[in-house]
């Protein structure tokens, strides 16, 4: 009997994942031919198209589908008979952590995070998700490693650890007339604000309690990440009333000349949480790489 050839079964775990040849030959470090030629030999030996064309893309068939979880499980365990012998042996690792979180943690921790990893684990990469609209099931199906985002509101199986709260400053340009007088609600309302929404919202606790108070604000500006709401202060006056405070550090070297103020409404702030499947809980790597994490933001309080 001949032997099934199991680079078929990583490259084909790697298709199903990234849906796309051209996503999966960057993560196999293929060209998109080799890439494409290997998707022929899945379909030949599985006698299914596995993937095949829909608008611009390529979906999964019936086929694909019913396989997808034997074939990570499979793919999973053949990486820990290979891996479990050199659990201690990081810096010979060679592995891709996916990672999803915003543009704030990263702008805060990923300059660290990947020096640590240069020191420690220097043939690891890391892949960053953007965060999703929903819970995709991402953390259950492996297409991703760790999630950090600032919700609980995970299936009873996943492992969650708090690693920091987050309170709120607002942001505005140095010089905004908002400095020239004491902030209160009546002047904070006053001017035009911007909103970060990765699903596009213009309004939400702010203007609640705005209203209780029997006032409204207009937001002129909305967009999905804080960087980009950042580097609009510049030259306008507009204000950013949900500045997370622990990007307040990652300014100064991008030389803006921006200045925080005290929100003058009371706003709970966010805990920040990372979240992980119990499959990775007694993975060496994953573990380094979560206590890395934790240390980072336990020193930053």
């Amino acid at each position: 009997m001949q032997i099934p050839d199991l680079n078929l079964l990583v490259a084909l775990n790697i298709l199903l994942e990234e849906g796309s040849v051209v996503g999966a030959a960057r993560r196999m470090n293929l060209s998109a031919p080799a890439m494409s030629r290997t998707l022929t030999r899945i379909r030949e030996a599985l006698n299914d198209p596995i993937l095949v064309r829909s608008g611009r893309g390529l979906v999964p068939t019936p086929r694909a589908l019913e396989l997808r979880e034997q074939v990570r499980g499979a793919v999973e365990l053949a990486h820990g008979v290979f891996t479990q012998s050199q659990a201690t042996d990081l810096r010979e690792l060679e592995r891709t952590f996916s990672i999803r979180a915003n543009d704030v943690f990263f702008g805060v921790y990923g300059a660290a995070l990947r020096q640590q990893m240069a020191l420690e684990m220097p043939k690891a990469t890391l892949r960053v998700v953007p965060e999703g609209f929903t819970d995709d099931q991402a953390l259950n199906e492996g297409r991703i490693d760790l999630t950090i985002c600032a919700t609980n509101r995970f299936s009873s199986d996943i492992k969650v650890q708090r690693l920091f709260t987050c309170p709120f400053v607002g942001l505005a340009r140095e010089g905004h007339p908002i400095f020239d007088q004491p902030i209160t609600p009546q002047i904070f309302a006053g001017f035009d604000h911007i909103s970060v929404s990765r699903r596009g919202h213009a309004r939400g606790p702010i203007d609640t309690l705005l209203a209780e108070q029997g006032l409204e604000r207009r937001v002129l500006f909305t967009t999905p990440t804080f960087y980009s709401a950042i580097f609009a202060l510049a030259g306008a006056d507009l204000i950013l009333p949900l500045m997370p405070q622990v990007l307040l550090k990652t300014l100064e070297p991008l030389g803006l000349k921006l200045r925080a103020f005290e929100l003058p409404i009371t706003l709970q702030p966010v805990e920040i949480v990372q979240a992980w499947h119990p499959r990775l809980d007694n993975d060496h790597a994953h573990r380094w790489l979560r206590r890395t994490l934790k240390t980072f933001c336990d020193n930053a309080v």
